[in-house]
């Protein structure tokens, strides 16, 4: 009798990636001609990481150089939220903060569960243990079906890594 393969969604990221991202895209800011003598800077204290200039274009450009940076470091951009995306003023300069996620949220969890449960192969389980789901069924194709079909759903706001396939 065959026993149940399974494999853990989890949303994780890797912080020395985010880290050298930040390190790198505020490397090239501090070099760039057209970042001179507007104040512009990028740093990450925990698990937020902050932009800033003296205009709320040059905030988007930061902005912009660091999600290359990101993207370049294999991290997924939804694993940074931006609120909504619109720098604010603070004195004489512009800032935007954005927060790292970690773990999903309930209401993704569940996104995923109603998408195996509707979408998925007949057969296949799922449940939600803390910030992970856990996927299991009898047969791997089945598995690498659900894998597949997450990689190319939309509507999830979380950057989903695959583990513990056994």
């Amino acid at each position: 009798m065959a026993s149940d393969s399974s494999f853990d969604i989890v949303s994780k990221v890797d912080r020395q990636e985010v880290d050298n991202a930040v390190n790198q895209a505020a490397k090239e800011i501090s070099q760039r001609y057209d970042f001179r003598n507007v104040g512009a800077s990028v740093a990450l204290s925990g698990d937020v990481v902050t932009m800033t200039a003296n205009s709320a274009e040059r905030v988007q450009a930061v902005l912009d150089v660091l999600q290359t940076k990101l993207i370049r470091r294999g991290v997924s951009l939804k694993a940074l939220d931006l609120g909504d995306g619109e720098p604010k003023p603070s004195g004489k300069e512009y800032r935007l903060a954005g927060t790292l996620k970690e773990g999903l949220s309930s209401e993704n969890a569940k996104k995923i569960t109603k998408l195996v449960r509707d979408s998925g192969p007949k057969g296949v389980k799922t449940q939600i243990t803390g910030d992970e789901v856990r996927v299991s069924s009898k047969n791997r194709d089945d598995l690498q079906q659900v894998i597949a079909l997450l990689k190319e759903a939309d509507d999830i706001d979380a950057a989903l890594q695959f583990v513990n396939y056994r």
